[in-house]
C-alpha cells in the first residue's frame, strides 16, 4: 500500500478509533489519537454549548495543532500513520459553533497553524445512522457526553456530509458502519485493506456488509 499516512473521520461515535487502532495493529502503523478528554471546557460545552463554544473550539484546535506538529516531525514516507482524526475536520465544527465574530479570529488563527500541518495521503470516513451513533455513545458511558442531544448530533452529521460531499484534497474512503464489526470481523478489515490499496484518487464507497463494492 502506498498510503502512509491514513486519516480516519466521522461523526461522534462512528467508530473513529476502534478502526484507527485495527488499521495501526494490522499494518504496523504508529497510532495518533485525538486527546479528547483533557478539554476542561467539553463537559461545559455540552451542557450550555453557545456560552461554552469558542473557549471549547480554541482549546481543541490548539491542542489538534501540537499532535499534527509532532506528525510533521516524522518521517511519513518511511513511517506508517493511522490517526483517528484529521486536522481539517476542527473547521465542521466551528461552522457549527461559533459566531461570525468568533468565526473571523478563528480563521485567522487556522490560517498560520494550516501551513505546518501533514496532509493525509489518504482519508476514510466512516458513515451511520443517527439512531447508531445515539446508542453507541450510550453504551461507551463517557460522562462528559451525557448532556450531548440528538439534536447536536443530526446537526453535526449534516456538517460532516456536507463537508465530505466536496472533499478533493486526498483519496477518500466512504464507508457505511452499519453493521460493522472490526474487531470481530477480521475480513471486513482485510476488505477495507483491499479497497484502500485500490484507491489513488477520487471517491470510493464501500459496505462492508455486501460482497461487491459500490
Amino acid at each position: 500500500m502506498e498510503h502512509h499516512y491514513i486519516a480516519v473521520e466521522g461523526v461522534i461515535g462512528a467508530g473513529k478509533t476502534t478502526l484507527a487502532r485495527s488499521l495501526a495493529g494490522r499494518l504496523g502503523a504508529a497510532l495518533n489519537l485525538e486527546v479528547v478528554e483533557e478539554n476542561p471546557f467539553l463537559k461545559k460545552f455540552y451542557d450550555d454549548i453557545r456560552s461554552y463554544a469558542f473557549q471549547t473550539q480554541v482549546f481543541f484546535l490548539l491542542s489538534r495543532f501540537r499532535q499534527q506538529q509532532q506528525l510533521a516531525q516524522m518521517s511519513l514516507f518511511s513511517e506508517r500513520v493511522v490517526s483517528d482524526y484529521m486536522f481539517a475536520k476542527d473547521r465542521i465544527f466551528a461552522s457549527i459553533n461559533l459566531t461570525d465574530d468568533e468565526m473571523v479570529l478563528y480563521e485567522r488563527l487556522v490560517e498560520v497553524m494550516e501551513k505546518e500541518v501533514p496532509k493525509p495521503d489518504v482519508v476514510i470516513y466512516l458513515q451511520a445512522s443517527t439512531e447508531l451513533l445515539v446508542e453507541r455513545i450510550r453504551r461507551r458511558g463517557r460522562n462528559f457526553e451525557k448532556s450531548m442531544t440528538r439534536d447536536y448530533l443530526e446537526v453535526l452529521q449534516e456538517a460532516y456530509n456536507y463537508f465530505f460531499s466536496h472533499y478533493t484534497k486526498t483519496p477518500l474512503l466512504v464507508v457505511n458502519t452499519a453493521s460493522v464489526d472490526f474487531l470481530g470481523e477480521p475480513r471486513l478489515l482485510d476488505q477495507l485493506l483491499d479497497q484502500l490499496t485500490l484507491l489513488k484518487s477520487g471517491v470510493a464507497h464501500l459496505d462492508p456488509g455486501r460482497e461487491e463494492y459500490k
